[in-house]
C-alpha cells in the first residue's frame, strides 16, 4: 500500500484524541516500515542522481537494501516491540508497534515481486502475492482506486473525530498526499 494510506490507517486505528504521545507513536509506527526505502531511494535519486531504473530495478532488490528492509518490516521484530509495550504498559509503544504491524500486515498480501522478508530473523522467505497494490499486471489498476477510496473515506471519519485544526490539517495533508497516486492511476487507467 502507499505510505499515506498507512499513515491514515495507523492514525485511525491506533491514534487517540488528546494523547499526543500515542498519536505520535501511531504515526511513527505507520511510517517506519517505509522510512528506510525513502531514505535510501531519496539519497540516490535526489542527492547522488542515480537513475530511477537502477534504484528501483537493481538497488531495491540488492542484499544490502533487503537486509535493512528485513528488520523494519519484520513481524517478529515488531511483535517483540509490542510485547515490550504491553509488558511495560506504555500506550505510545503499543501504538507504535501496533501501527507498524498493521502496516506490514496490509503490505504482506499486496506485493507481487517486490515484497519483503516479513519473518526475519526466523526466515528470509518473501511471499510473492498474486496481487499487487500498484502493478497493473497484478490487479493494481483495480486495487489502487479501492485503496484511494477507502483511505479518503477513513480521512472523512478522522475529520469528524478530530476537531482541532492541527489534527484536521494533518488529515488534510495525508488525504492530499493521495492525489498524485490518483492522478497517476487516472493517467494509466486505460492500460
Amino acid at each position: 500500500m502507499y505510505t499515506p494510506t498507512h499513515l491514515i490507517f495507523g492514525m485511525a486505528v491506533f491514534g487517540r484524541k488528546d494523547a499526543p504521545k500515542v498519536m505520535a507513536g501511531a504515526l511513527a509506527g505507520a511510517l517506519i516500515p517505509d522510512l528506510s526505502l525513502y531514505l535510501l531511494a531519496g539519497t540516490h535519486l535526489l542527492i547522488l542522481g542515480t537513475d530511477p531504473q537502477v534504484v528501483f530495478g537493481e538497488m531495491y532488490f540488492s542484499d544490502a537494501w533487503q537486509s535493512i528492509f528485513r528488520i523494519d518490516n519484520s513481524f517478529i521484530v515488531w511483535g517483540v516491540v509490542l510485547a515490550l509495550g504491553l509488558a511495560l504498559r506504555r500506550t505510545w509503544v503499543i501504538a507504535l508497534a501496533g501501527a507498524a504491524l498493521l502496516h506490514i500486515g496490509l503490505d504482506f498480501p499486496l506485493h507481487h515481486d517486490d515484497g519483503r522478508a516479513h519473518f526475519w530473523p526466523i526466515s528470509n522467505w518473501i511471499f510473492e502475492s498474486p496481487v499487487s497494490y500498484w502493478d497493473p499486471a497484478h490487479y493494481g489498476s483495480i486495487l489502487t482506486p479501492i485503496e484511494l477510496l477507502v483511505s479518503w473515506g477513513v480521512c472523512v471519519w478522522l475529520w469528524l473525530r478530530f476537531y482541532g485544526w492541527p489534527m484536521r490539517s494533518l488529515i488534510a495533508v495525508f488525504a492530499s498526499l493521495q492525489l498524485p497516486v490518483a492522478v497517476a492511476w487516472a493517467m494509466g487507467a486505460g492500460t
